[in-house]
């Protein structure tokens, strides 16, 4: 496999970080975690890269979110690109508040029900971000990404001095990188700002954001992040905030996997996994998702709040991450193959939880 390099200056240090052809032809792999501590690398992540030198190190901090953005700031025009699950809540959010909101879908009919609640559609990203003064991004994945920001009538080429482009999709540190430097190549600004969250959050502007990148766009977006979150987190330079959310979703994917396990185990141990859901509910290991996901997973029901191919994706990107840094992930590495069993058994766009399925195929195997 041949593998294209680009280069990015950084504090005086040169750092090779593989394109996102290279990023996106990752195998699984057994992959690293960031730290236990309370300081982040300075440098960025890419997904391929050996091990790096940190060039400095500084405190992250959080935020809760505030009151209801001023005059002012809603006088801001927002564009939002990307209205799935995800971004079409968030939209919708910035609308209600009476934010003038712009958007684009690569499907347009997505965008109707917002531009009946008052937004602007244009069509193309370029578009909306030369309209706009801070545009947002949610994207399914890494290619999508680029192709939006990047690509022909991308956001980049709309975008300008006094501008700012804000990404909330999930994507390695490498795509993160590569997007920054094409907006700021065009005289905008580039905060990346992954989200911790699925469906229900969103509609209810409870995510949290994980951000990195431009200081003084952090403090313009913020109005904004805080009416589609509950918290956000500034982490300092681009690719922390990727790294943070990989990790993240790393875990939560290794978490709903043992669930599934656990589930059907004490099925097959003669219990019933209904008051197993509750035991769990009331003990250390008490976790949201578990008493949210558990009574339809044991009816094998799987509305998708957030869809198992995501999941495996990030997954795969969390691995990346660990093997850009020399950090074993058995069992992630682990989960990451029963999510890909599940794919396999086409149920790439149920809800995560459906991993259970492949479970149960291993089980009968």
């Amino acid at each position: 496999m041949s593998l294209c390099f680009f280069l990015v200056k950084n504090r005086n240090t040169h750092h090779l970080l593989s394109s996102t052809a290279a990023i996106m032809a990752l195998s699984s792999s057994f992959c690293p975690q960031l730290s236990n501590t309370n300081y982040f690398r300075a440098t960025p992540y890419s997904s391929f890269p050996t091990k790096q030198l940190l060039s400095g190190s500084y405190k992250p901090f959080s935020v809760r979110a505030t009151s209801s953005p001023s005059k002012d700031e809603l006088a801001t025009r927002v564009g939002f690109l990307g209205l799935g699950i995800m971004g079409s809540p968030m939209a919708i959010n910035l609308i209600n508040a009476g934010c003038d909101v712009t958007v684009w879908n690569r499907t347009k009919s997505k965008c109707d029900p917002l531009t009946s609640l008052g937004a602007k559609y244009k069509p193309s990203p370029e578009e909306v971000a030369a309209s706009c003064d801070v545009t947002f991004a949610m994207l399914a994945d890494p290619e999508s990404a680029v192709e939006v920001a990047c690509g022909k009538h991308g956001a980049a080429s709309g975008m300008g001095p006094g501008k700012g482009y804000v990404d909330v999709s999930t994507v390695d540190g490498g795509t993160s990188i590569l997007i920054s430097e094409r907006i700021k190549a065009s005289g905008g600004s580039f905060l990346e700002a992954p989200v911790s969250g699925s469906k229900k959050p969103a509609e209810d502007g409870q995510l949290i954001f994980l951000t990195a990148g431009d200081k003084s766009l952090y403090e313009t977006a913020a109005p904004f992040l805080d009416i589609m979150g509950k918290s956000r987190f500034y982490l300092g330079d681009v690719g922390n905030g990727a790294a943070m959310k990989l990790v993240v979703n790393m875990i939560m994917g290794s978490m709903m996997a043992t669930f599934a396990e656990g589930l059907l185990l004490s099925e097959k141990a003669g219990l019933d996994p209904n008051v197993l859901v509750e035991v769990v509910s009331q003990g250390a290991i008490s976790a949201p998702m578990f008493a949210l996901k558990g009574p339809s997973m044991i009816k094998s029901s799987y509305p998708t709040a957030f869809p198992l191919k995501h999941q495996q994706k990030d997954l795969r990107l969390a691995l990346g991450l660990a093997e850009s840094v020399s950090q074993p992930t058995p069992i992630a590495a682990a989960a990451n193959e029963l999510y890909k069993v599940a794919k396999g058994h086409g149920l790439s766009d149920d809800d995560f939880s459906a991993v259970i399925e492949a479970v149960k195929v291993k089980l009968q195997s």
